[in-house]
């Protein structure tokens, strides 16, 4: 699941070539902002079929907290 999260993070996010590790922050390591960060959790949504609701948004600030998120919606590698 993390490689594919990172393929999608770097494609959204046009951070290729960057290290993304779980500790990766979107707004301070990736300069995102809030419509980078719509987007990409609209790809996210896609990719792994599942709706993100505006208020959860919020606490997806790094690589990790998105795959924590993924895992509680019953999400698995």
């Amino acid at each position: 699941m993390l490689e594919k999260l990172i393929s999608i993070i770097e494609e959204q996010l046009n951070v290729e070539g960057m290290e993304i590790t779980e500790s990766t922050s979107f707004k301070e390591d990736m300069d995102a902002d809030s419509l980078d960060l719509f987007d990409l959790a609209m790809a996210i949504e896609e990719e792994f079929g599942i709706e993100i609701p505006s208020e959860d948004l919020g606490n997806i600030t790094t690589v990790g907290s998105v795959v924590e998120y993924l895992k509680s919606k019953g999400i698995e590698e």
